[in-house]
């Protein structure tokens, strides 16, 4: 019996009548039934798991013999994993925007000029703007339920604390549950600023230096060194007071503003508790599956993992031979599952045991679709939004992820540890399990892929960067649709590939690459990511450029001397650039300081301003 068919196992039972094919052949049979039936027969839910700040290093199936991540492994034996996935940006905003649209990020705005590079605040204005286009509501309009479970990033409000002009809602998904911004420090009491460090730090000591001013100017009068008028002090003193005031109502209180739980339009948790928050986003993402096992759906599971602070519960807490951030991927691993095992530790070593189930929403999300009886019928995919943060380190040593053979990391848009990404793909019985792919993607490409198969059609209107993956994912096509890729930091073009399909050779050419912190490091150390422009780059006249085909890691440029193509290569990719620059046009954009800026009127809020406060105490999830 053949996957996926009727009775098969792990195929759909009862509540997926519309994946069999007696009933289809039956009511083919009353008139004007069997259009709309087939129709529907084959529109497959779509379940999209995207983790945040994974390395493509630290899985298993792509060469880490260190980390455990068995469920990740096997989803990878399963379907097709792709070896040059590439992300469209090196940040989280920008590539998620990409993610979400098939489109370069800059083309809606949601990439930085100079400046900010990801959104900072929930009470901003900055956001993807309304007439963007998302799979989700391709999807929606083709009759799927959509939903959107954890991290959102692409800002909230426009005009008004209720306007929700940026929500999730607003871009096609029927349901959301989870943070509208993203983990940072900040939300972890005890742990360093991370929102605009750098300012705040600034305005603290401006304002420590004007008050000593101030002070000074108040002793030397009542000493009668100086001549003022205690006017003028009290006034001096009043406007120390309401510089202070004025930013300290925004970074005084960044876990407050930030760091919330969302329900559709509702905040939920303000702010929001840490140690809880892995337990409420897999219940949800149980009981989304569960609520809509019955229709197709569209589920985005946007984790929280591994993002620094690294919240992990204690059940995986120093379970890693890697630390803290080896606990919260192993623990991401779980997640996903269906792994029943979780691990025990012993003095020298650890051994998996059986993890108790205590409600019947507590199990990984793989294990919710296989129980449901839906593991045939769903197209599901993993990936990360962008490579491993190399620069996030402390006392304990690394905090962020590991980028394998591939040089740099988040925050570079031209060296590959900064945006290629895992790339996993399964769907029994219709993509050939254990294949792996050797070709340029592009996590734009989700969107044409998914928008296929939801039944619908790409938006015409507009510029779509992203190619359908189902040719190539199912073996009909031998080659991506992609011959160049072009790699952007912020606005600036750092690097452009090409794909020389009838060779098979993979060139890529860098204009410019960050500079690294110390010299001779591999990353920007204490800059918290490497800058796109300015000093903090070097550009290259000539270009650099390396062959991947056969030097992955990026460690031989190639010269006119060493490579004989080398003028013809870099001509090639130069006319590709000028194409694509044919294909730009201005847009507002979404970073600017007007737009990045905390408002206190966009502030989301549960209660009244700004006493901002409340908890969800028990089980909230729509049945």
């Amino acid at each position: 019996m053949a996957p996926g068919a009727p009775g098969a196992p792990g195929g759909r039972s009862a509540p997926a009548a519309r994946h069999s094919w007696w009933p289809l052949l039956l009511l083919c049979l009353l008139p004007g039934t069997c259009q709309l039936k087939a129709a529907n027969a084959f529109k497959p839910n779509i379940l999209l798991i995207m983790a945040d700040d994974l390395g493509i290093g630290d899985l298993g199936c792509y060469g880490n013999s260190t980390l455990r991540t068995p469920n990740i492994d096997r989803l990878a034996e399963e379907g097709v994993r792709l070896t040059q996935h590439l992300a469209a940006a090196p940040l989280c905003t920008p590539s998620r925007s990409s993610f979400l649209t098939g489109r370069h990020s800059f083309r809606s705005g949601m990439e930085a000029h100079d400046g900010y590079r990801a959104l900072q605040w929930n009470g901003a204005s900055g956001g993807l703007p309304e007439n963007e286009t998302t799979f989700a509501r391709i999807l929606q309009q083709q009759g799927y339920a959509t939903g959107l479970i954890g991290k959102w990033h692409q800002g909230v409000n426009c005009e008004s604390r209720t306007d929700h002009c940026h929500h999730p809602l607003n871009h096609g998904f029927d349901y959301f549950y989870g943070m509208p911004f993203t983990l940072v420090n900040d939300c972890h009491p005890d742990r360093p600023p991370e929102v605009d460090a750098t300012t705040r730090a600034k305005l603290w000591l401006s304002t420590q230096m004007a008050a000593l001013a101030v002070l000074t100017i108040a002793v030397g009068k009542v000493c009668g060194l100086i001549s003022v008028s205690w006017k003028v002090v009290l006034g001096a003193a009043s406007l120390v007071f309401l510089f202070f005031v004025s930013w300290y109502a925004s970074f005084g209180f960044v876990r407050r503003w930030n760091c919330i739980l969302m329900r559709n339009h509702d905040v939920t948790e303000q702010p929001m508790d840490l140690e809880r928050t892995t337990s409420h986003m897999l219940r949800e993402a149980v009981s989304y599956i569960e609520r809509n096992k019955h229709q197709p759906f569209l589920l985005f599971l946007s984790l929280l993992h591994v993002h620094i602070p690294l919240v992990t519960t204690k059940q995986f807490l120093g379970k890693s031979q890697h630390g803290l951030y080896g606990d919260n991927v192993e623990e991401m691993d779980w997640l996903v599952g269906p792994d029943d095992l979780s691990w025990e530790k012993h003095d020298d070593y650890s051994r998996p045991v059986k993890r108790q189930t205590t409600s019947k929403h507590e199990g990984e999300v793989l294990n919710a679709i296989e129980e449901n009886g839906l593991k045939n019928t769903t197209f599901t995919y993993f990936t990360s939004d962008h490579g491993g943060h190399l620069e996030a380190r402390d006392e304990r040593g690394q905090l962020g992820g590991w980028n394998g053979i591939f040089r740099g990391g988040k925050g570079m848009g031209g060296w590959e540890g900064g945006i290629r990404v895992p790339g996993i793909f399964r769907w029994p019985g219709v993509l050939p399990a254990g294949r792996v792919i050797h070709e340029p993607t592009s996590l734009m490409d989700v969107f044409p892929t998914v928008v296929q198969l939801g039944g619908g059609e790409v938006p015409q209107d507009r510029v779509i960067d992203g190619r359908s993956l189902v040719p190539l994912l199912r073996g009909a096509a031998e080659h991506s649709a992609h011959e160049f890729l072009f790699h952007y930091c912020g606005k600036y073009l750092h690097a452009a590939r090409w794909h020389e399909k009838d060779s098979g050779r993979l060139w890529k050419v860098h204009y410019m690459t960050p500079r690294f912190h110390p010299k001779g490091a591999g990353a920007c150390y204490g800059r918290g990511v490497c800058p796109c422009s300015g000093d903090g780059v070097t550009q290259h006249s000539p270009p650099l450029l390396f062959e991947l085909s056969r030097d992955p890691s990026e460690a031989r440029p190639l010269s006119p001397d060493s490579e004989p193509l080398y003028n013809m290569v870099v001509a090639q990719v130069g006319e590709a650039v000028e194409q694509h620059r044919k294909t730009l046009s201005p847009v507002p954009t979404q970073f600017s300081l007007s737009n990045i800026i905390w408002k206190p009127w966009l502030q989301p809020c549960c209660g009244t301003f700004p006493f901002c406060a409340c908890g969800q105490d028990e089980d909230h999830s729509e049945t």
